[in-house]
């Protein structure tokens, strides 16, 4: 592995981790930042948001609806096992898992897959699928993967 790979591993792991602390302070703006002009935001089960603009009108429903759920709504997703595979100079993929706490505790878990782009000296999302795995009983966010009590 040569310094270059790991100027990129480490953007990577930069970008994932941008993604994620946008997403749990409602900066939906800063999230969207992270995918390439045309990237698309795949919520499985939810479908597909091509574009910055389209994953910036579906993640604004869903932090309006999780601020009218609760009070003061907190998430906060916890990334782990980030694995990644360059597929030329300029594209990558990455898999990992996440955990996802809110006010009752955990709440969801799931797979990340991603594809990347090198654009310009940054790396970007091409392509984010978000696979949820399951919930536990209590969830608020992902009522339809919750197991039963």
């Amino acid at each position: 592995m040569n310094v270059e790979e790991l100027r990129a591993r480490e953007q990577i792991r930069d970008i994932i981790s941008r993604y994620n602390h946008a997403g749990d302070r409602g900066r939906i703006e800063e999230l969207a930042a992270c995918f390439a002009e045309d990237g698309v935001l795949e919520i499985a089960g939810t479908g597909e948001f091509a574009g910055r603009a389209a994953i910036i009108e579906q993640l604004r429903g869903v932090v309006a609806e999780g601020a009218r759920a609760v009070e003061a709504p907190r998430v906060f997703h916890h990334v782990s096992s980030i694995k990644i595979e360059f597929t030329s100079f300029d594209e990558a993929r990455a898999y990992s898992y996440f955990l996802v706490f809110t006010e009752v505790g955990l709440d969801h878990w799931g797979r990340y897959s991603d594809r990347f782009k090198l654009r310009a000296g940054d790396w970007e999302f091409a392509h984010r699928r978000v696979r949820v795995h399951g919930a536990t009983p209590n969830s608020r966010m992902a009522q339809e993967f919750r197991v039963p009590a």
